[in-house]
């Protein structure tokens, strides 16, 4: 498989993660289950002043889900982008596709960590073919570095 092949089906995979993350972001508040709907509740009724602004937990959760949906956009279109450039500028894209993978990796064992196994498993999936493309990069041409 080639860098660009790879790239593109990570970032499918994250454009995939993306609508997963949007159904349960916007869906967190309503549940069948009573002791959830209690939390929810919970977080979205008491509001506290915090650096100017009134807000209550819940609305700090919605915003931290809205920036994740952004950040999982942004991968989407760099990875798609970098899978474009690499038939043409491959030396020129290999640093930004490192750090790509990087994110994704760390992204990923935050994902792990907090969240659930199968979020974690398509950002890890998608930062593996991201390594694998950016290996492949520097096999044909040479250290990064050089």
């Amino acid at each position: 498989m080639t860098t660009k092949i790879l790239l593109r089906i990570a970032s499918m995979l994250m454009l995939t993660h993306l609508i997963g993350h949007s159904i349960g972001q916007n869906g967190w508040k309503r549940n069948d289950d009573p002791v959830m709907r209690q939390v929810a509740q919970w977080m979205t009724g008491p509001r506290f002043p915090f650096m100017g602004v009134t807000r209550s937990m819940g609305d700090y959760f919605d915003g931290y889900g809205y920036i994740a949906s952004v950040t999982m956009v942004i991968f989407v279109v760099l990875l798609w982008l970098a899978s474009s450039k690499v038939a043409a500028h491959g030396r020129a894209v290999r640093g930004e596709i490192l750090v790509l993978a990087i994110a994704l990796l760390a992204i990923s064992g935050i994902e792990f960590l907090y969240f659930f196994p199968f979020a974690a498993i398509i950002t890890s999936l998608s930062a593996v073919l991201t390594i694998v493309g950016w290996s492949l990069l520097n096999v044909a041409r040479g250290p990064i570095l050089a």
